[in-house]
C-alpha cells in the first residue's frame, strides 16, 4: 500500500513533495496509517489531534495515544481540547458540525504559525460512497453527488482511492497500533446507520459496489465538468459587473431551457435556498427581491440584480471636520483648500476653467458657504436639493427616479451635507446653492 500511495502521489499529488504537510490524526486506523506511510516515505509530517471532549476517558486515551504516537516518531505533535456540546448549543448547529468547524479553524491557525502548506485527512473509498448516500437522502445537486473532492485548497485526502478493507489489511500486516472509537459502532448518527446497515445491503446486492460505484463517479464527474464548462459559458453571456453588483440579463435568461437550474448553478455560491423564488424573479415587477442570509437578488427591469448585504443602516451618518484632507469611511474623499488670487477674483471664468474638473466624481465649491463639520449620510425621506444647472429644487428620490438608477445603485449613494442641506449627491450632482461664483475667494476642491 505504501508503494500504492507513493505511485499516486507521483501521478496525481505531485505538488506534496518537499512540502511540509500536517496529518490530520484522530487516533483510529485510517488516520494511523496515513501517519505511518507518510513517515515512511520521509515527508515533514506534523500531527494534529483534536478532543472533542464527547466520549469521557475515551477522547483523553485517544489524545494521550497520539501524544505517545508522534513520540516515537519524533514528530512535532498538537493536541487541543474543545467543549464542542457548548459551541454546538451556542450557535445552534450539530455537535457535528461544530466539532467540523473547530477542527479545521484550527488546523488552518496551526498552518499559518507553523509554516505548513497542506493538510491530510485520512478520508478513504468507503467514506465516499457513504458521503454519497447521506448527500442523496438530504437532496442535493452534482456537488453533492461528486463525493470528496481529493483536492479542496490546502487539504488534501491521499487515501480516497483505497478501501477501509485495504487500510486493514495493511494495518494488520505492518502490526500497527490504533484506537477504536465506540461510538462508530452507534446507529444514533446517521453516517453510521449508513455504514452498518445500508452499504452492508447495498454490497449483498452488489458485492462489487466499491468498483461499480467508482465508475459511476467518474461518469458523474464527467458530467459535472460539461455542466461546469456550459455554466462558464452562460456566464459570459448573461453576467456584468458593476462595481461591487452582479447584474444578470434576464432575457438571456428566459431563453434557456429549464432557467431555475441555470440559476441554481450562477448563483449557488451565495447562499440562497427559495430557488423558486429566485426563478420568479424573472417574470416579477422591478423591485421585488429575494434574500440569503449573506446577499439580495433584485429585479431591476431587465436584470437580476446580485449584491452583497451590508450591515451599515440608513441612518449611519458621518462628520467631517474642517482641517480633513481626506477621509476613508464610508468612502473615500479628499478635501483641497484653494485660494483665489485677490487679481483675478473678477476677472473672465478662465481662471474658474483652470481650477475646476469636468469629472462627476470631483466638485468645486464655495468654501464660505459651508459650515463644518460637514456630514455625510444616505438619502432620507424627503429630501431636496437644488441640483445645479436646474432652476429650482428636486426631491432626491425623483432625482434617482431621472437618472434611472436602480435599487442597489440608489441605496449605494452618499450624499455629502452642510448642516441640514445637502452639498453634492456623491458622484452624481452638486447643488446650486454652494457653486462657485465671481465673489467667491475661496474654493474648496472635493474628490471621491
Amino acid at each position: 500500500m505504501k508503494s500504492a500511495i507513493r505511485n499516486h502521489i507521483d501521478q496525481n499529488l505531485s505538488f506534496l513533495k518537499d512540502k511540509k504537510v500536517l496529518i490530520a490524526i484522530s487516533g483510529g486506523i485510517d488516520s494511523c496509517v496515513l501517519t505511518h506511510v507518510f513517515h515512511k516515505l520521509k515527508y515533514d509530517i506534523s500531527l494534529a489531534h483534536c478532543n472533542f471532549m464527547l466520549r469521557g476517558k475515551e477522547s483523553n486515551k485517544d489524545e494521550i495515544f497520539v501524544k505517545e504516537l508522534g513520540e516515537r516518531l519524533q514528530v512535532p505533535t498538537y493536541t487541543i481540547r474543545f467543549d464542542t456540546e457548548t459551541f454546538a448549543s451556542k450557535y445552534g448547529i450539530s455537535t457535528q458540525m461544530a466539532a467540523r468547524d473547530l477542527r479545521y479553524n484550527w488546523f488552518n491557525q496551526l498552518t499559518e504559525e507553523n509554516d505548513i502548506a497542506y493538510i491530510l485527512t485520512a478520508h478513504q473509498k468507503d467514506d465516499v460512497i457513504e458521503t454519497f448516500l447521506i448527500n442523496l437522502t438530504r437532496g442535493t445537486g452534482l456537488d453533492g453527488l461528486t463525493g470528496i473532492p481529493e483536492v479542496n485548497g490546502n487539504i488534501v485526502r491521499p487515501m480516497l482511492h483505497f478501501t477501509r478493507n485495504e487500510i486493514l489489511i495493511f494495518a494488520t500486516k505492518h502490526k500497527l497500533q490504533w484506537r477504536e472509537d465506540s461510538s462508530n459502532s452507534s446507529i444514533k448518527y446517521v453516517r453510521n446507520k449508513v455504514r452498518h446497515k445500508v452499504v452492508p445491503f447495498l454490497k449483498e446486492l452488489n458485492p462489487n459496489l466499491l468498483e461499480t460505484f467508482s465508475h459511476t463517479l467518474e461518469n458523474l464527474k464527467g458530467s459535472q465538468q460539461i455542466v461546469k464548462d456550459c455554466i462558464l459559458n452562460l456566464k459570459e453571456k448573461t453576467i456584468s459587473i458593476h462595481g461591487s453588483a452582479i447584474h444578470l440579463d434576464i432575457e438571456e435568461l428566459k431563453k434557456l431551457n429549464n432557467p431555475k437550474v441555470y440559476l441554481y448553478e450562477l448563483l449557488k455560491e451565495y447562499g440562497f435556498t427559495e430557488w423558486d423564488d429566485v426563478a420568479g424573479l424573472l417574470a416579477a415587477q422591478s423591485g421585488k427581491q429575494v434574500f440569503s442570509k449573506t446577499h439580495r437578488l433584485l429585479k431591476d427591469r431587465t436584470f437580476l440584480i446580485l449584491s452583497e448585504l451590508e450591515d451599515s443602516k440608513e441612518n449611519d451618518s458621518f462628520e467631517i471636520l474642517e482641517n480633513s484632507s481626506k477621509i476613508a469611511i464610508p468612502i473615500q474623499l479628499t478635501f483641497e483648500k484653494v485660494d483665489i488670487p485677490f487679481d483675478t477674483k473678477n476677472h473672465s471664468n478662465k481662471v474658474f476653467d483652470e481650477l475646476f474638473s469636468k469629472d462627476t466624481n470631483t466638485i468645486s465649491i464655495d468654501y464660505d458657504k459651508v459650515h463644518f463639520p460637514l456630514t455625510i449620510r444616505k438619502k432620507q425621506k424627503g429630501d431636496v436639493f437644488y441640483p445645479i444647472g436646474l432652476n429650482g429644487k428636486k426631491k432626491v428620490s425623483k432625482f434617482f427616479k431621472d437618472e434611472k438608477l436602480s435599487q442597489i445603485e440608489k441605496e449605494n449613494i452618499w450624499l455629502l451635507c452642510s448642516k441640514h442641506e445637502i452639498i453634492w449627491v456623491i458622484g452624481k450632482r452638486m447643488d446650486e446653492r454652494f457653486k462657485v461664483t465671481q465673489t467667491t475667494s475661496t474654493i474648496l476642491k472635493i474628490g471621491s
